[in-house]
């Protein structure tokens, strides 16, 4: 662990349609281009060798450190302070707009804003996940890494035309560049990283940086000026609202998972999956809570990428269904599983895979959310066209009569098909949401059918997924397992908040799968999910339990869970996708899953201790 920095000691900045995560000792440790989803040019994350890497900390041997990010934007600052001086760097990825382009630009500006300092900085860079070689190029102005595959990036030096003197410029065997950069108080200067430029490196003038600077702090603080949101946890909802856009592809309104791969659910173990892509769930979730904080222009772009998914394979009688499960973010469900073996993962666990195996998994719950989702939007105004309505006919024909069937259910287990509670009960709120869209539009729809579905899904998860001997609701028919993805069940209206099955159902819950406040998603010991080892806590199910228990009248427990959770996220508020037992962040980071539902449950518990 000593040769990786902690998952949670990163920021993560971004141009909307690529992300990249920096330390906070000033490394750039993880950058796919020109797409979330494309090879990663810098990957030490999950390579401290092979992984290449882009570095600027002082030359000092010991120093402190401190990151935060320009309040109201996604402008990263990393300080570094010394007896001598004290330095930052400033990182940001101007904003590339929504038509998809192949040039993106990482910006790094570094600062002496008290006494000396000597920045050491090293670009580093492996293409292709380490395996594509490169060649560098130095001019006058800056430099070009030329890959084997074409692709290059190209840096330029942020300078004045009498600074050549601060630079003391290297190389080395691998073809990596190596300088020195002796500031003063009050200097600032840096490097413009540049993925497919348009020009050979050229010197970019301190005063156009400034340009580029002010322009990414009047974005971010405009578009986060849309925010409705003004309850208690104002900072929080916000960070993660400012999140989430870093991880939405603009030219889709796709959302990723996670801008990363492969980082461990368990250090050392085989839970290392490719979160890049676009899980219809998640992203669903993201209409919620965009419209809830007043982002409807998200919302609505999303909702026509949905739209298009819905539309694009209607009628198809797949084993998996009309839906994938997930999509790369330009809607193509190509996402074949491979693993890199030549990388030995982040801390030593292996393997690294890319690319994911369950996107064709069945999971009836997707059609729910869909559903869902769509149905809020329209409560919001953002309404559903003929074509889609149409679309949306043919999906749920086929929900219709494949609903009755075992699953591989929303958290992707790879131990065989089961009747998941939660897709059962995700299919009725399919049918349900399809009745009052129809009803409320006047819409032509098979509502006869619909009705006896919902119904009948009704009864049986009253009968099959109830458990006498636990109180409880279980994980699925025929077990006594619990599982939290069922805090959802009175969210979605499935059941009352106050009712006194879902109330010994929360407790068996607080017993079984709660540490601390601290939310497990199931026992896999109880539940084997074809995979060795185990896992932390699920940050994503501890806020929907903050959510469950607002509901059901315990809101001062709810907001005990909540603060509690507020002090496991990272020094910018920033989520992975787990907790394990030292309170250490696991698995892939930032996760949107989690910060999604922060902003729900924070909605929701703010309205519970107002009264609402």
């Amino acid at each position: 662990m000593e040769d990786y920095p902690l998952i949670e000691n990163h920021g993560l900045l971004g141009d909307l349609q690529t992300a990249a995560l920096v330390s906070t000792d000033g490394t750039v440790d993880w950058l796919c281009l020109p797409r979330f989803d494309s090879p990663s040019v810098f990957g030490s994350l999950l390579d401290k060798d092979k992984g290449g890497h882009c570095t600027v900390r002082p030359v000092h041997p010991t120093y402190a450190t401190k990151q935060l990010y320009l309040p109201d934007t996604a402008i990263l600052v990393t300080r570094f302070m010394t007896e001598a001086g004290a330095g930052e760097v400033l990182d940001f990825m101007p904003v590339t707009g929504r038509t998809a382009t192949e040039r993106h630009r990482l910006v790094r500006i570094v600062r002496c804003v008290r006494g000396s300092m000597t920045f050491e900085i090293v670009i580093a860079p492996r293409f292709d996940y380490g395996r594509k070689g490169h060649r560098l190029h130095i001019t006058e102005h800056g430099a070009v890494f030329a890959a084997e595959d074409g692709s290059a990036l190209t840096v330029h030096a942020v300078r004045e035309p009498e600074d050549e003197r601060l630079l003391d410029v290297l190389t080395d065997r691998q073809d990596d560049l190596h300088f020195k950069l002796a500031l003063q108080a009050g200097q600032q200067r840096g490097l413009t990283l540049e993925w497919a430029a348009d020009g050979p490196p050229r010197e970019i003038r301190v005063a156009e940086y400034q340009e580029i600077f002010d322009d990414s702090v009047r974005y971010w603080r405009s578009w986060l000026a849309q925010s409705r949101y003004t309850g208690r946890w104002r900072e929080a909802v916000e960070r993660s609202a400012i999140t989430l856009k870093l991880m939405t592809y603009a030219p889709t309104g796709a959302l990723v998972a996670a801008p990363t791969a492969a980082l461990p659910e368990q250090l050392g173990g085989e839970r290392n999956w490719d979160y890049r892509f676009t899980w219809i769930r998640d992203a669903s979730f993201s209409v919620y809570a965009l419209l809830g904080l007043g982002f409807t222009e998200e919302a609505s772009a999303f909702n026509q990428w949905l739209g298009d998914r819905v539309k694009e394979r209607a009628g198809s009688d797949g084993d998996s269904g009309p839906l994938n499960i997930m999509y790369k973010v330009d809607g193509s469900s190509d996402l074949t599983e491979e693993i890199l073996p030549h990388w030995e993962g982040y801390a030593g666990s292996a393997p690294v895979r890319i690319g994911n195996g369950a996107a064709t998994q069945l999971q009836l719950d997707i059609y729910g959310e869909a559903l869902d989702s769509i149905y809020f939007a329209h409560r919001h105004g953002l309404q559903l066209g003929h074509r889609g309505w149409n679309a949306l006919l043919t999906n749920l024909d086929w929900l219709t009569d494949h609903w009755d069937q075992p699953e591989e259910g929303l958290w992707e287990t790879r131990g065989g098909r089961e009747d998941f509670t939660y897709g059962r009960m995700m299919s009725w709120v399919a049918f349900d949401r399809a009745l009052r869209l129809a009803q409320s539009n006047g819409r032509p729809s098979a509502a006869d059918r619909w009705q006896s579905a919902r119904d009948e899904l009704y009864e049986q998860i009253m009968a099959k997924g109830w458990s006498e001997t636990r109180q409880a609701f279980v994980q699925h028919y025929g077990s006594d397992v619990l599982d939290s993805s069922l805090l959802r069940m009175a969210t979605v209206g499935f059941i009352t908040p106050q009712d006194t099955m879902w109330t010994s159902s929360l407790d068996a819950m607080e017993q079984e799968l709660v540490s601390d406040s601290l939310v497990y998603r199931y026992n896999p010991e109880a539940s084997p999910d074809g995979l060795r080892g185990s896992e932390g806590t699920f940050s994503l199910c501890t806020f929907m339990y903050v959510d469950a228990l607002a509901r059901a009248g315990r809101a001062d427990r709810a907001r005990l869970v909540f603060e509690k959770m507020m002090g496991y996220a990272n020094h910018l508020g920033l989520y992975s996708e787990e907790i394990d037992p030292t309170g250490r962040q696991l698995g892939n980071f930032p996760q949107a899953f989690t910060h999604l539902a922060l902003i729900d449950a924070a909605i929701t518990l703010n309205g519970a201790l107002d009264g609402r």
